[in-house]
């Protein structure tokens, strides 16, 4: 066949092309891993850093909500940024889990200007996130028996991708409340799962999961919890009672275990009420109560007034929308009044860090807090208010 000069400058061109489309990153092609520095932020406890390990740290073994004794580290990475969105990530890692011990990674992501619950991911494997997100985080748990075992995670990396299934975890227009018998965790001098030790008249909570626990110190993951008369604003920052992957106040096909049962029952409800799972929790022990959260000391005795165990309305306000500030203080709790000045009945409590509800502002007496001085109350129940001098939080519209 005869090649014309047309032809064949033509055929050239197109094999330019060709090489020059090939050696072109394609704009979809999937970014590569981040790697995640093995640096321990704000909140975490009891880990050591060795080069690109995240190992167990020294201290005892201790007793929390689960009444199990073990020694346990939690450290909370620095977060990492995308250029874009993503719906699903891939956490690549290398974990060692010698003579009985454990290692778990979870990630979670910025949606709606607020962290996500943590969720379990398998090293190289997609996990879906509740949103797009082009921020995510990652944790690392390692727990170990009371002596000995030194479990670790290293090189830890994430990638944005878009091979997952439609996720399942979502963000409610309101955050789920459930009627939940609640017990009193006492164990002062004990350990909570975040690394806090427990001092008397403590303020904080226990939820049965790991997906809804606050790093120590933190209130990011918090609860309402009242009584006919009176509530209390707490940080979740502890892992029981009974179980500890019991994420009841999700949806059903969400929950990591126990998915058969309805959304708001926690295991240890329906095992003690109609022996579910052999009435049994669990790590198999035969469960004694109903229990689905844990109360500290200062939230069971002053913040509610509870004499004895009992049934309590419980919001857990990570999982949906709504006005929100944060309670800054150093140490103890606010009070919630019944009336926007100091000298309104007390009808409740709000611990260090904890996240309330804001329905609205109103105006009342001037206090001096941690935010400056302001006559403004923020109402956070109905007939409850809390002095804004004393609480982190942006403008709310008039009572």
């Amino acid at each position: 066949m005869r090649i014309t000069r047309t032809t064949a400058l033509t055929a050239c061109l197109a094999m330019t092309a060709a090489i020059f489309t090939a050696t072109l990153p394609s704009a979809a092609a999937t970014p590569d891993p981040v790697s995640v520095a093995a640096r321990p932020v704000a909140g975490s406890s009891n880990v050591k850093v060795d080069g690109s390990h995240i190992v167990l740290g020294d201290a005892p073994a201790a007793i929390g909500s689960t009444e199990i004794k073990q020694r346990s580290g939690l450290a909370e990475l620095i977060p990492v940024r995308f250029a874009d969105p993503t719906s699903a990530v891939v956490v690549g890692y290398a974990s060692g889990t010698p003579d009985g011990s454990s290692a778990e990674v979870d990630v979670r992501s910025w949606v709606n200007n607020r962290w996500s619950e943590w969720t379990a991911a398998k090293a190289g494997t997609p996990t879906a996130l509740p949103g797009a997100s082009d921020q995510v985080q990652v944790r690392i748990i390692v727990s170990a028996p009371s002596t000995g075992a030194s479990p670790w995670v290293g090189d830890v990396t994430v990638q944005p991708t878009d091979q997952a299934a439609v996720p399942r975890m979502t963000i409610q227009a309101a955050p789920l409340k459930s009627h939940v018998f609640a017990t009193r965790e006492g164990l002062v001098g004990g350990t909570t799962a975040n690394g806090h030790v427990i001092v008397s008249r403590d303020h904080f909570v226990a939820l049965p999961s790991r997906r809804g626990l606050s790093g120590a110190g933190s209130g990011t993951y918090s609860v309402k919890v009242c009584t006919a008369s009176r509530c209390a604003f707490e940080p979740v920052w502890d892992v029981g009672p009974w179980n500890t992957k019991d994420d009841y106040w999700n949806p059903s096909a969400t929950r990591e275990m126990w998915k058969d049962l309805p959304q708001g029952k926690p295991e240890a409800q329906a095992a003690y009420q109609s022996g579910y799972n052999g009435g049994k929790d669990q790590f198999g022990r035969t469960v004694a109560n109903p229990a689905g959260i844990d109360l500290a000391d200062g939230v069971f005795w002053d913040a509610l007034k509870l004499a004895d165990n009992s049934w309590v309305d419980v919001t857990y306000l990570w999982t949906g929308d709504g006005g929100r500030g944060t309670v800054s203080i150093s140490s103890g709790y606010l009070n919630v009044r019944n009336a926007p000045n100091s000298t309104g009945a007390v009808v409740g409590m709000a611990g260090k860090s904890a996240q309330v509800t804001v329905e609205c502002q109103t105006t009342g007496e001037s206090v001096t807090g941690s935010q400056g001085t302001s006559n403004v109350w923020l109402r956070v129940n109905a007939g409850m208010y809390v002095a804004k001098a004393w609480v982190s939080a942006g403008s709310f519209g008039a009572c």
